[in-house]
């Protein structure tokens, strides 16, 4: 049997700590450790084919009094430190992992660290860790990595992600651009812009009015793979704003997920889509949440909320959650049409700092899921929110919304708004015609984001940390 194919993700502060560390004036080759998250995907929702994931989750320098030797074709340092990464990597349940540079070459693995790698693995497993992993750093941006599974046998990254601010993927088998449907993308923003998109695993969780234009956005923009998440059928008032639905989707009690599939598939643009007629918090999601490289959330579940903002931090998937205000003008009061487009990684405030999701609305969708007389006596005693009249919605806000997260994304990938990387908190204003940036910082009691604790911790049980 085959290797699972392998997914190394370096979060932005991990990989910026490394850079700095691995730094010498003199140009000598440095190192360093890194210990691993790991997320085993056992099918790949596209594929079928199982894969490994490693996130970066904690930076570790090599001691000074630990160096040998360096220069600018070599490093050598003891391995005193290593024995107490092994041990905190296998109390921990972590993966650890050896980084070091070529500050004047490319990335790759020469003839001398197969040997040295080699029996540092044989050590790795030896010592009950679950595996080594290995990167090198190269010059101009250049990085290659690899697992080692076990004792002489070794798995070469298919990509390394970047993620942060920016996201930036480096694959093993990009293809050429030869899409003719893109070339006018390539114009803009080089030869380099589809590869990377044609290789994006992309979930869309929410089908409706935000989540379908989503859907249909990324893959007019070339996204190879998508996963469409929603438990609901279409009905008579989804029809002016779920793109692509019809009339008689409704008699045939079609499911949004269905008929998105179906209007990409028949585009022909050669976008894989699997979807899933779940809530995103059922078990049979997790390998698909597990396997993208981005998510969108376009929900308006609370409860839901809550498991993305989690999940973007356990696993360095970037967050792009997306949300509608529409109220209608009433005596003395004009109309509040607010869009937000919040994107969530390790290093930025969350959803619950942000205030974006409300703990108690949903502690109140968990109760109507698990116990629905329940949820309707104490919503009937005024106990619980929720289950109102239905908001607002019209397609041209449901669409520019969704325009502007995509482009939060072309943004992550391209820069082309600047270097600052993507807004974490873009705030639309269609009544006044207002476009702006708010930013805040964690709440220091915040469970998600206020420590490193979780950031690229990937599997643990029970899943993301949560209990019940």
């Amino acid at each position: 049997m085959s290797p699972a194919a392998l997914d190394i993700v370096l979060l932005e502060p991990h990989e910026a700590a490394l850079r700095s560390l691995l730094r010498r004036d003199d140009g000598s080759e440095a190192s360093a450790y890194v210990l691993f998250g790991r997320a085993d995907i056992p099918s790949d929702p596209w594929s079928g084919l199982p894969r490994t994931r490693l996130i970066s989750h904690e930076v570790v320098p090599v001691a000074a009094d630990e160096m040998v030797s360096a220069s600018p074709v070599h490093v050598t340092w003891s391995t005193r430190g290593f024995m107490h990464v092994l041990g905190g990597a296998k109390e921990r349940s972590l993966v650890a992992g050896l980084v070091h540079t070529h500050p004047n070459a490319a990335a790759f693995f020469s003839d001398q660290d197969d040997r040295n790698e080699a029996e540092l693995a044989r050590t790795t497993f030896i010592k009950g860790v679950s595996g080594l992993a290995s990167i090198v750093l190269g010059h101009e941006g250049a990085i290659a990595g690899r697992l080692w599974i076990a004792p002489g046998e070794t798995v070469m990254a298919s990509s390394i992600s970047l993620v942060g601010g920016q996201i930036k993927v480096a694959r093993a088998d990009d293809a050429a651009d030869e899409d003719q449907f893109l070339t006018r993308q390539a114009v803009l923003f080089g030869r380099g812009f589809n590869p990377i998109v044609r290789g994006l695993r992309i979930g869309v969780v929410g089908c409706g009015g935000t989540g379908s234009a989503v859907a249909m956005l990324l893959a007019r923009l070339g996204v190879g793979f998508l996963g469409l998440v929603d438990n609901d059928i279409i009905d008579v008032t989804n029809l002016n704003r779920v793109h692509g639905s019809r009339a008689a989707d409704v008699a045939a009690g079609l499911a949004k997920v269905d008929i998105l599939a179906r209007e990409i598939r028949a585009a022909g643009l050669g976008t894989q889509v699997v979807t899933k007629k779940q809530w995103v918090g059922h078990p049979d999601l997790r390998d698909l949440l597990r396997s993208c490289d981005v998510v969108f959330g376009c929900t308006d579940d609370h409860q839901g909320r809550l498991t993305l903002n989690r999940l973007a931090h356990y696993y360095g998937i970037p967050l792009i959650d997306v949300g509608l205000r529409m109220r209608a003008a009433r005596s003395g009061a004009d109309y509040d049409m607010t869009g937000r487009v919040s994107t969530i990684r390790p290093g930025n405030p969350c959803l619950m700092c942000l205030e974006v999701v409300d703990p108690r609305r949903a502690a109140a969708e968990g109760l109507r899921r698990s116990d629905p007389a329940e949820f309707q006596r104490r919503k009937a005693e005024a106990y619980v929110d929720g289950g109102g009249d239905p908001a607002p919605a019209v397609v041209t806000f449901t669409t520019a919304i969704a325009c502007a997260a995509v482009d939060e994304l072309i943004q992550g990938l391209t820069s082309f708004r600047g270097r600052q990387g993507m807004t974490h908190n873009r705030i639309r204003r269609f009544d006044r015609v207002e476009d702006r940036a708010m930013t805040c910082r964690p709440i220091s009691s915040c469970p998600v984001c206020a420590s490193q604790a979780s950031w690229g911790r990937g599997d643990v049980n029970p899943f993301l940390g949560v209990i019940g």
